[in-house]
């Protein structure tokens, strides 16, 4: 070796292993080869079968059925050579083949352009072909979505049969990708198509116009008629001039009925209909058909609780309130008073024409007994009846026609209260009275039962005179005084504490007891007041001055017991 020879380093040594080879064949086919999950361009290379073997690009071809290319041997569609677009649902499976899938290729393709008309806000066109659970399923060229039972038309529909496999336009509501989900409506079409058209038939409409339309639904409140492609509401108050109680009664479904536009309501394009307002209004001039005071001839058509309503010609009905029935029969449903369908006499007692209402009254039409009663009853008359209610303020009495006259507590009885003589009686008891006074007006008798006997006081009271001596009975001792009943007479009378005695001493209630005489002077005769004064008191006083006039002044020096004493002695010796 010379001194120029220069000695390079031996070379290491390279072993690769089976994973170097793996990545290196990765690395070479992952810059042309085809993914899972993606949509290629492939060719047919052959066909076997029903079966056609596509190259894509990867190691080995894969297998499509015919029958997902609407392909079959007896009828090609595809032939060798051909382009077609696949989807790589795996590169390689357990037999070393690529898994391929025709379908979901074009599944993947309609799923795009779903997306992008879901975008846009752009219709579909699909297919309903099968019913599920809560609607449908709609085939939208080759993806699957739902139309739910709701979504199928403006108003429920009994048989979907015939939209089933036929193409029609589809809005799609919800789209999720990942999930395979899309959900779509026919409702939704419908709607917005008939919103252009109800827009060009309202704008063809005016509010007046009489038109020609058919009955195409019935409800509780009025009936929807179609006016060629948009409907409108006949309420079932413009139906009639009279009163209907149910659109079925004038109208059916199917029916042509010829009806005016009373309204169009340019923001929601509702319309409202009539049927009466072809005709002439009853109400107009009503106050001279009907004029107050007048007496017709209607019918029952209707009955509250308030009241019923009587129909007086086809449009014009009166309302006779509950208070204006019956002259007798108070806080009565009217129900019972008359009928439905019942023809009926009324007076017209008031109208309103703006309002559209008359008051009606069917007492009017018939005789009031109160009137008859004040002419055949005067004040004074006797009556007789049963008692028919008993109040802590008196007696109701049962009269002829059906009133009834009311007995007050302080008409029962001369001697007692009011309190202690109503309950003496009851309820169905005939009693006698006299009639007080009579108010045909306000509907007011006032009997009386004590007047039918002679008033004790005012018999008394004529032979009772001021000053005069009387002999009572002593009937109850009271804290204030003593409760006497006057000898001879029904009269009671209230001695005070103080009229008990002259002497101070002896103004004690106490003393006396019931059933006790005693002697009084009647201090007072008060006739209206009812009431009879007495003193014990002014009785010693009065006596005292007639002893002193007797026996003369007590200025002797003689005693007042001394004169009194003498002057009962000299009346002894009288006696004697």
């Amino acid at each position: 070796m010379t001194a120029t020879q220069t000695i390079e380093p031996k070379a290491k040594e390279y072993n690769p292993t089976v994973d170097d080879f793996a990545a290196l064949l990765d690395e070479s086919l992952s810059g042309s080869a085809p993914s899972e999950g993606a949509v290629v361009k492939g060719i047919i290379v052959a066909i076997e079968k029903d079966l056609a073997v596509i190259d894509v690009g990867l190691k080995t071809e894969g297998r499509v059925p015919l029958k997902e290319f609407g392909s079959s041997v007896a009828n090609p569609t595809i032939h060798v050579g051909d382009e077609v677009e696949v989807y790589v649902e795996r590169i390689e499976n357990a037999m070393g083949e690529a898994v391929l899938s025709r379908e979901k290729a074009r599944r993947e393709d309609s799923w795009t352009k779903l997306e992008q008309k879901f975008n846009a806000g752009e219709k579909v066109e699909g297919v309903i072909f099968n019913r599920v659970k809560g609607g449908f399923t709609v085939d939208l060229d080759g993806a699957v979505a739902f139309l739910p039972g709701s979504q199928v038309d403006i108003r429920p529909i009994k048989d979907v049969t015939p939209l089933m496999n036929v193409p029609q336009p589809f809005q799609i509501l919800k789209m999720d990708r990942r999930r395979g989900n899309i959900v779509v409506s026919r409702r939704s079409v419908l709607e917005e198509t008939r919103a252009e058209q109800r827009s060009e038939i309202v704008a063809k409409l005016e509010e007046g116009q009489v038109v020609d339309g058919v009955v195409k639904n019935i409800t509780d409140y009025g009936a929807f008629i179609d006016l060629g492609g948009i409907d409108g509401l006949l309420h079932v108050t413009d139906m009639a001039w009279k009163r209907v109680n149910h659109p079925t009664e004038i109208l059916n479904v199917g029916d042509t009925v010829k009806v005016q536009i009373v309204r169009i309501n340019p923001e929601t394009q509702r319309i409202s209909l009539g049927m009466k307002q072809l005709g002439s209004d009853p109400w107009s001039g009503i106050e001279a058909k009907y004029p107050i005071g007048g007496k017709f001839t209607g019918t029952v058509t209707n009955i509250a609780d308030y009241g019923a309503f009587v129909e007086l010609e086809p449009g014009v009905e009166g309302l006779i309130h509950v208070s204006e029935m019956s002259w007798v029969k108070k806080n009565v449903h009217p129900g019972k008073i008359v009928s439905t369908s019942q023809e009926v006499e009324v007076q017209v007692l008031e109208v309103d024409a703006s309002k559209r209402r008359i008051s009606l009254g069917l007492k009017q039409t018939q005789e009031n007994p109160w009137n008859t009663f004040a002419d055949t009853h005067p004040k004074g008359s006797e009556v007789e009846g049963q008692v028919r209610n008993i109040t802590e303020f008196g007696l109701f009495v049962g009269l002829e026609g059906g009133i009834d006259g009311m007995v007050h507590l302080s008409d029962l009885d001369w001697s007692r209260s009011g309190e202690e003589a109503i309950k003496e009686y009851n309820k169905g008891d005939t009693v006698r009275a006299v009639v007080l006074e009579t108010d045909p007006e306000k509907e007011r008798i006032s009997l009386g039962i004590k007047q039918l006997a002679t008033d004790p006081f005012q018999s008394a009271s004529s032979t009772l005179k001021k000053g005069s001596t009387v002999t009572c009975e002593v009937i109850e001792v009271k804290d204030a005084g003593i409760d006497v009943k006057i000898s001879g007479t029904d009269m009671t009378a209230f001695i005070r504490r103080a009229d008990l005695s002259r002497d101070r001493s002896e103004q004690r209630p106490e003393r006396f007891s019931a059933g006790d005489m005693v002697d009084a002077v009647v201090t007072q005769v008060d006739k209206g007041g009812r009431k009879i004064g007495l003193s014990i008191k002014a009785l010693e006083i009065a006596e005292e001055k007639e002893a002193v006039a007797q026996f003369g002044s007590t200025d002797s020096g003689a005693s007042l017991g001394d004169i009194l004493g003498a002057a009962l002695k000299a009346q002894t010796k009288d006696k004697e």
